[in-house]
């Protein structure tokens, strides 16, 4: 079915047959049986021929097993994006490469330069509706131009790097979690020249549990890059709800970060006991700490807090400032950031992360309330999740 792309129809000349469109003109081009079947079908790379105005006029099986159909007339006419079920095609109601999102699309840049004559390889993300959820790939494009019979056609090729790409995020978002942690201890160890020596035992447990910590991310990430299928056995144990903020906050106090920055315990957060792995958590609700201390102003308050609802505890932290109109709309993306470089990995390791405890992570920001972002997760701990299962 063709969904946004229209058919184009001639009068038949000296490589039609009577009666027959464009389309079918063309894909009978490459309708050659050895070509097709026994050399095309055979590379494990996904492979489309789309013509001048971008419409798929062959796909070998690679491709048809991507979109999960059965016969290249199913796409005949779809230009890739359409095929791909890409979500931005679904919701702009315009064809693929017309929307306004297509403008920095890798793979419609890539098809107009092989139209135009010159080959290109590009990059790009895709979000995709398939088997009833939500799917991002990470893909690479090859373009190549092609001219047969006086008609110009582009040789699209697919290659998938979303396992390479997820990896190498996630050893970004380790460096970037172990980091928080690491300069908590250069915070506490920078404290002792100058504290009085009965603070110095309690910095000395300070940095010994910041310690532990850092050895825990390490752990944390062995189990993620072991996780070749997607999926994560998480440490889980029953621990105090109030106990663990009061931990992590002390941490934060001497980060960075925190310096001439206010980091309170909500004197109404919840004491229950959570099932949950310490770990990740810790992870998540670092780093909802350290932006919030970034975006706090020198002066003011950032506040950690729990709280109960029936069988799931949410922990949120608060700050008075307010998030951009830019950053409210792709805060959880990856990569996103408004502070440039290779910034932005935190919110998105927050909801990555949380995925694998069972939870979620929302926030809402505004003049009058600040900014509170909140992570909810069930107190017995998560049975399945998305992003992994327990053990």
């Amino acid at each position: 079915m063709t969904l946004f792309s229209e058919k184009v129809f001639s009068v038949p000349g000296a490589d039609s047959q009577p009666g027959e469109d464009v389309l079918s003109r063309q894909a009978r081009y490459f309708s050659d049986e050895f070509l097709s079947r026994h050399l095309l079908d055979a590379l494990p790379t996904v492979v489309a021929i789309v013509n001048d105005r971008r419409q798929i006029v062959y796909a070998n099986k690679p491709l048809l097993d991507l979109v999960g159909v059965g016969d290249v007339e199913d796409l005949r006419g779809l230009r890739p994006g359409e095929a791909l079920r890409c979500v931005r095609v679904a919701t702009s109601g315009q064809g693929c490469g017309d929307g306004p999102m297509c403008h920095s699309c890798g793979a419609a840049l890539a098809v107009l330069s092989a139209l135009a004559g010159e080959a290109a390889e590009r990059e790009f993300r895709i979000s995709r509706q398939f088997d009833g959820r939500l799917e991002a790939l990470d893909l690479v494009v090859r373009a190549t131009p092609l001219t047969f019979r006086e008609e110009t056609f582009s040789v699209f090729a697919l290659a998938d790097v979303s396992h390479e790409k997820r990896r190498a995020f996630l050893e970004r978002v380790f460096f970037h979690d172990v980091l928080n942690v690491v300069g908590s201890i250069k915070g506490f160890a920078e404290h002792l020249r100058v504290c009085d020596p009965e603070q110095q035992e309690r910095i000395f447990d300070l940095i010994q549990l910041a310690a532990e910590q850092t050895i825990d991310e390490i752990e944390a990430q062995r189990a993620l890059t072991a996780a070749e299928s997607g999926e994560l056995a998480l440490d889980v144990e029953t621990f105090s709800s109030l106990a663990f903020i009061r931990n992590l906050a002390e941490i934060y106090r001497q980060h960075e970060v925190a310096a001439d920055r206010e980091l309170t315990v909500d004197a109404d957060a919840a004491d229950l006991l959570v099932t949950s792995d310490q770990t990740l958590l810790g992870r998540v609700l670092g780093n909802m700490l350290k932006n919030a201390l970034e975006a706090c102003p020198v002066g003011e308050q950032v506040t950690l807090g729990c709280r109960g609802d029936e069988d799931r505890i949410a922990f949120w932290v608060h700050n008075q400032g307010v998030l951009s109109p830019e950053a409210k709309a792709g805060i959880f993306q990856r990569s996103f950031s408004t502070k440039g470089g290779s910034r932005g990995l935190g919110t998105y390791s927050m909801k990555l992360l949380s995925n694998y405890l069972g939870g979620s992570v929302h926030f809402t920001s505004s003049d009058q309330t600040g900014t509170l972002f909140t992570a909810s997760y069930p107190l017995a701990g998560p049975v399945s999740s998305a992003g992994g299962k327990s053990s």
